[in-house]
């Protein structure tokens, strides 16, 4: 595998990792109130992503191919789940237009722990199980039909590494002091609206789920 080839399949992984999707609107949600909240969800999807790329280089994309109904399982519950987040988010964004955050401490304060930013990141990305099939489409026709071990373990290590410093980079540009304070007012409709994603998101996951586990 040539080098041109590994920097390809790095480029056009960030790429999709940049596009909007959960894990990109939970970071950038926390990091219009919590730099390290934000980088905490990152860390946490990144965990997500270094399972999804493992599996996807070691050849799961074929056994979820073969067995259809075991990607919508997994589909169904992961999109059951952003549809519960998607509620409690848009809750909390309701409850906050209520009573709203008087300081960017009290912003902060208000998301709890950190661990708990993580374990919601992990959650996120693990609820979506066609990345498998994305990353397999992308890395198939780049990867030679039988890597050794070093070059796979390589490629994991770096489309997880990549793609985590790109989300810590979206967290520092979003969450310096400057761009919270103008975003403090609006802190609720931002969780109204992410909460609104999740919900879509999570309906369109569960749909296509119930899709291929009915009609495999």
């Amino acid at each position: 595998m040539s080098w041109s080839s590994f920097l390809a399949i790095i480029v056009m992984n960030l790429v999709g990792a940049a596009s909007p999707g959960p894990d990109v609107i939970l970071v950038t949600r926390y990091a219009t109130k919590s730099r390290r909240h934000a980088i905490a969800a990152a860390a946490g999807t990144q965990v997500g992503v270094l399972m999804w790329c493992t599996l996807t280089v070691f050849g799961a994309a074929a056994l979820l191919s073969t067995f259809p109904f075991v990607l919508g399982f997994v589909q169904a519950i992961g999109g059951a789940f952003l549809v519960w987040m998607g509620w409690k988010t848009m809750r909390a964004g309701l409850q906050e237009r209520r009573n709203p955050a008087q300081s960017l401490d009290d912003a902060v304060q208000r998301l709890g722990r950190m661990r708990q930013a993580f374990r919601l990141g992990l959650a996120t990305n693990l609820s979506n199980p066609k990345i498998v099939l994305f990353l397999a489409a992308m890395i198939a026709p780049l990867l030679p039909a039988h890597p050794p071990l070093g070059l796979s373990a390589a490629l994991v290590l770096s489309l997880s590494l990549s793609s985590f410093l790109l989300f810590v980079a979206l967290s520092c540009v979003i969450s310096t002091n400057a761009v919270r304070r103008k975003l403090l007012a609006a802190g609720p409709w931002i969780d109204i609206a992410a909460g609104a994603f999740f919900l879509v998101a999570g309906v369109l996951l569960v749909v296509s789920g119930l899709r291929e586990i009915l009609f495999p």
